[in-house]
This record gives structure tokens, C-alpha cells and sequence, in this order.
């Protein structure tokens, strides 16, 4: 125990007394997010693009005694985007003064805007410097503090070197004009991290395979890859660098080791598939303690037994297959054009699905559902002062009357009422998100299918005592080529037990390719003859596919979706319970079409009361 004591007291010191940062100034990138990704856009950078953290990158620079001691300074993190994202440090304490640090979010964002040029690292940042200064001058006096600030805690010249030094003078003179040619003369150390700049070497889009020379001493080796998959706070904590290796023959090489050293977790699995369920709980754990995680690749026949819970049921136990498929187009944002007949979506039934009255929980609810509805059903009314009618309307024709009598002749004067029917001329279509996702739970006792399915019951009993013609579709996809498209309630379905049954029948699918959904559920929309066309699209989470739809390809794609509804004269209005949805739903649905339910639990109850603020 005192041992124990004594080593975490020395380490707690060390740590701090080798740290250069100000914790009392940090930063966070969740609390800049949503103010960086506007002003992203604001300064005209691509509106697809979502705003993630930055991962760790190895720094092969000078550390001073006490950071080797202490183990620390051998990590950045560094800003950079690609087509898809735009990538800033998790946090930032390197100035003294949370403005500082906040501003140094916003320069960043500034300076990935613009385009670059360059033949290496420190002419593209210059330029990028010089043409962002130029645009909007309005951030010199921010960068001029910045770079004042940041200089004062560059390594001092007569610290290093000589060759560093140089190296060190060579950064000065570039980061105070970004006019002036800069060579880097190549040391044993290369020189410190500038945090002011982009990524010297950003990885590319795909996911990264680490080919770089891992000598230190090398100058191509002073940066390093880093994968470009999507941070999930939920599954792991920081994301890691991945590489690419073939796979290994297995009867080669001989290894020898202290079994106490072994630091490592791997995992070979000859099986095409897209998630893995593990029962030991302490894999994840092991594999946020390593930097690096390693995959291959193996195109070889296994001599094998292995049992998998395959994610495609059986012709026997899946559902009903209507007609031959359909042919839907997908918009492809790298070439700008529209690719006809690219998906195949495929219209399904519930196989399952037996009639059944509302669930015993849900009655009361329903209940005040549709006494709060039916004041919105069509009634017969008497309309006065109209020029002809079934009746005369007395209270104008005796102020007709008294007119004459005065002199004040107005024959144009309407003296009657006829009995007339107001009806709402409007038609609605739900459609659902029955995606892998939807297995998750939201509490101890409930799924997101649940309480998607507890508010098509509502929703549907609430459009029900309208009298609005109303339909209710599903969707989920596994490839282009297998979009599955629900049918639970068409237009001219009447809502009755058999619905409840097909709405009862609804379960998880597996990934949701938004885009070809929306475009056929506007095609039956399109169809009905009602002047106002309502197409509400339930979902809780971004596109997303196994084939390139992740990232912003699904998101150009739904969003192009949605435009061409909106062309049609539909209103597209999204209502999701995801929690990063405003990261991209204005891009996709614009300011005032979507709507953000951070308790999922009271989905059921508002999306009623949603539907009647859209049509009032």
C-alpha cells in the first residue's frame, strides 16, 4: 500500500510538473461543436460535412527532461478534414485564457475552409494562412493574439541544436509571413507541432493503412496516419490508428516472449460480416488500452467449423415479397449526377401480422387522443352572406330591409346561407425507420421498435378521427440491391384490427439507405389528390448502408431525396430521437422541418400533437 502511494503521488507530481498546458483554460470540442460547424458553413464550407474529434498522432519532437520522465509530449492532435469531416483536437488548453483556446477552434475551422496548394506541409499551411487573412480580414486581429501567444511557447533557439535550431527559425519566419518561402532543412528531431496549422499529412478518406517509415529519425516519418472512422462515445473512448497487413500463413517465423509482456489483442476471422457480438466484456476495454489495431485480409478457403447468427432469415420465416422489385435512382455527390435505376427496392408484408385490438396500456391515451381530434373532422356548417344559398340568412336580409326602406338600395347585398361541408384536404404518409438500430433500448423495458410502434398506434388513432387520408410505411436496406419498403397501411386501407396487426408484426431490419425510401414514398404521395401533402419520416439516426453509403454519400443522397419531394409539392418533416441529429438535419430537412426528441420515451405522446401543428 505505501508503495502504491508513494509511486502515484511521485507520477500525479511528475505528470504536472512536466505539463505546459493550462487546465484551468481547457476547452472542450462538444462545447465549440455546434458554434464551429455554423461557422464552417458560414464562411462557405460544404454543409454535408460534420464537425468529429481528432485522433492522436505520434510527435517525434524534442521533449524536455521532465516529459520523458513523466512520459508525456509524444501526443497531438491535430486539425484536419477531408470529404466527409471536418476533424479538431477533443480539447484545448494551450493557452492561458479559455478565449484564446476558443478562438484557436474558430481559426481552425477558418483555415480548413479554403483550398490549398503547396508542395509540402509548411507552404500549403501558408497559403491556407495568407488566403483565409485575405477573405476575411475580419480574423487577423484573432490570429495576430494567437500567433503572439503561440510563439511565446516555441522552444527558444539557443535550447535546441544547431540543426534544429535552424529548423525552429524556419517555422518562426513562416508563421510570421506566410509570403516568405520557407525549406526545412532536414535535423535528427523534427521540429515542434504548430498548433495554429492543419495536419501536415492528413490520411486519406478510406481507411487507412500504415505504410509510412516508422524511423524517427526519418523526416517523412515525423507524422503519422490515422484511420477515418466515425467516434461512437458509446462503444469506445478515443479512436484508434488502423492498419492493413496480409494475413499471416500461421506455420512460419518463430516468436519468443515473457508471457507478463504480451500487450496485445488481435482477432483473424475468415467470415464476410459487418459486426462482430462478442461475449467477453473485457475486449473492448483491451482495445482502448492499444494505439494501434490491426485487420486483415484473406481471400484463402478456411478447413473450418463456425457457427453465426446470420442476419438474413430464411425464405421460410421472412416476410411477404409484393411483386419483382423496383428500380429507384441514387444521387452520387462526387460525379453531381443522378444514377438511374441504381437501387432495387422491394415492396414486403408482414408474414406474421394477426388482428388485434389497441393495446390495454395505450387506451386511455387513445382515447384523449381522439376527442382532441375530432374537432377536426369534417362537419356540416351554415356559411351566411353568400349571394345564393338553400335559405335566406334573416339577419342580413332584415339589415337588407332597413337599407331599403332608408333609401340605401344595394342589391348586390348577400341574403342567404347554405349548409355546407368543411372538409381538410390534406393526405399524409409516416414513414418509419425499422433499422438495426431500433433493437437498442431505452430503458429497462422498452426498445426503440417499441416506442416506434406504440406511436404509429397513437398517430394512427388520431388521424383516424380526423377522417385525413393517411398511410403508414417501414423501411430497412442491406445494399442497394435489397431495400425492403414496408407496407402497413396504404391510402385506401381502411384502420381497423388488421392494421393494428401489420403495425403489432413491425420488427428491426438492418441499415437504413434513407434516400431510395423517401424517393418512393413520395411517388405514392404524389399520387393522392390532396392540395396540402404531408411525408413525415420517423427515424433515430443518419443514413447509412454497407455499400459507400455511410458518411456524407448518404447524406447528399437523402438530402437530394428530400429536395426532389419538396419539387413535387410535398412537405417533407423529420422527426428523429437521435441525439447528434442537428449536426445534420438542417442540412437535409433546412431550419424548420425537423424536430429533435431528446426523451424517446415521449415520442408516442407528441407525435400526434405534432401532426396537428403541421395541418392546423
Amino acid at each position: 500500500m505505501l508503495e502504491e502511494l508513494v509511486g502515484s503521488t511521485w507520477h500525479r507530481f511528475i505528470t504536472k510538473q512536466a505539463d505546459n498546458h493550462y487546465p484551468d483554460a481547457i476547452v472542450y470540442l462538444d462545447d465549440v461543436r455546434h458554434t464551429a460547424g455554423i461557422f464552417f458553413r458560414a464562411l462557405g464550407g460544404e454543409g454535408g460535412l460534420r464537425v468529429e474529434n481528432a485522433v492522436d498522432s505520434d510527435v517525434y519532437a524534442r521533449r524536455s527532461l521532465l516529459q520523458r520522465i513523466a512520459g508525456s509530449g509524444n501526443k497531438t492532435q491535430y486539425a484536419w478534414r477531408d470529404e466527409e469531416t471536418l476533424r479538431l483536437p477533443e480539447s484545448l488548453a494551450l493557452f492561458p485564457s479559455k478565449q484564446l483556446n476558443t478562438d484557436l477552434y474558430l481559426w481552425l475551422t477558418a483555415l480548413s475552409v479554403v483550398d490549398t496548394q503547396g508542395n509540402n506541409w509548411i507552404s500549403r499551411n501558408q497559403y491556407r494562412t495568407q488566403k483565409t487573412l485575405d477573405i476575411w480580414p475580419g480574423l487577423t486581429t484573432r490570429y495576430l493574439k494567437l500567433l503572439e501567444a503561440h510563439l511565446q511557447q516555441r522552444p527558444s533557439l539557443d535550447s535546441l541544436p544547431e540543426k534544429e535550431a535552424k529548423q525552429e527559425q524556419s517555422i518562426r519566419a513562416a508563421l510570421a509571413d506566410s509570403s516568405q518561402a520557407v525549406v526545412l532543412e532536414y535535423a535528427k528531431r523534427p521540429p515542434q507541432p504548430v498548433p495554429l496549422w492543419l495536419h501536415p499529412a492528413p490520411p486519406q478518406q478510406e481507411f487507412m493503412a500504415s505504410k509510412a517509415p516508422q524511423d524517427p529519425d526519418h523526416p517523412d516519418s515525423w507524422d503519422d496516419n490515422e484511420s477515418d472512422q466515425q467516434k461512437d462515445k458509446k462503444k469506445q473512448q478515443k479512436r484508434k490508428q488502423g492498419n492493413r497487413e496480409d494475413m499471416p500463413e500461421g506455420n512460419d517465423g518463430l516468436m519468443s516472449f515473457r508471457l507478463e509482456s504480451l500487450w496485445s489483442w488481435a482477432e483473424y476471422t475468415k467470415v464476410d460480416r459487418t459486426s462482430v457480438e462478442d461475449d467477453d466484456d473485457d475486449a473492448m476495454l483491451t482495445a482502448e488500452d492499444m494505439d494501434n489495431i490491426t485487420v486483415a485480409e484473406d481471400n484463402k478457403t478456411t478447413a473450418g467449423k463456425i457457427k453465426l447468427d446470420l442476419d438474413l432469415p430464411s425464405n421460410q420465416y421472412d416476410d411477404i415479397v409484393l411483386g419483382e422489385g423496383i428500380p429507384i435512382d441514387e444521387w452520387d455527390y462526387k460525379t453531381q449526377r443522378l444514377q438511374k435505376d441504381h437501387c432495387r427496392l422491394q415492396t414486403m408484408t408482414s408474414r406474421d401480422a394477426e388482428p388485434m385490438e389497441l393495446p390495454q396500456r395505450l387506451r386511455a391515451q387513445a382515447h384523449k387522443i381522439r376527442r382532441q381530434f375530432e374537432v377536426l373532422r369534417p362537419q356540416r356548417r351554415w356559411l351566411s352572406r353568400q349571394n345564393e344559398g338553400t335559405e335566406l340568412d334573416l339577419e342580413n336580409y332584415i339589415n337588407f330591409l332597413t337599407d331599403r326602406k332608408q333609401g340605401h338600395v344595394n342589391s348586390d347585398m348577400p341574403v342567404y346561407r347554405e349548409l355546407r361541408n368543411q372538409s381538410r384536404d390534406l393526405s399524409c404518409l409516416l414513414l418509419a425507420d425499422l433499422s438495426l438500430s431500433t433493437d437498442a433500448h431505452i430503458n429497462n423495458t422498452a426498445r426503440v421498435i417499441d416506442v416506434i410502434r406504440d406511436s404509429l398506434y397513437l398517430f394512427s388513432e388520431a388521424l383516424n378521427a380526423t377522417g385525413d387520408r393517411f398511410a403508414l410505411h417501414g423501411f430497412s436496406s442491406r445494399n442497394r440491391s435489397h431495400i425492403r419498403f414496408y407496407k402497413i397501411k396504404s391510402f385506401d386501407d381502411s384502420y381497423n384490427d388488421d392494421i393494428r396487426g401489420y403495425i403489432n408484426a413491425i420488427r428491426p431490419g438492418y441499415y437504413t439507405r434513407m434516400g431510395a425510401a423517401i424517393r418512393y414514398a413520395s411517388k405514392l404521395l404524389s399520387e393522392e389528390g390532396s392540395s396540402q401533402k404531408l411525408l413525415l419520416i420517423l427515424t433515430d439516426g443518419k443514413p447509412n448502408d454497407l455499400d459507400k453509403y455511410e458518411g456524407r454519400y448518404g447524406i447528399e443522397d437523402t438530402r437530394m431525396a428530400v429536395l426532389e419531394a419538396e419539387k413535387l409539392g410535398l412537405r417533407p418533416f423529420c422527426v428523429t430521437i437521435d441525439e447528434q441529429a442537428e449536426d445534420y438535419l438542417p442540412y437535409l430537412f433546412g431550419s424548420r422541418s425537423y424536430m429533435v426528441i431528446r426523451n424517446a420515451e415521449e415520442l408516442p405522446r407528441k407525435l400526434p400533437m405534432l401532426y396537428l401543428r403541421l395541418t392546423q
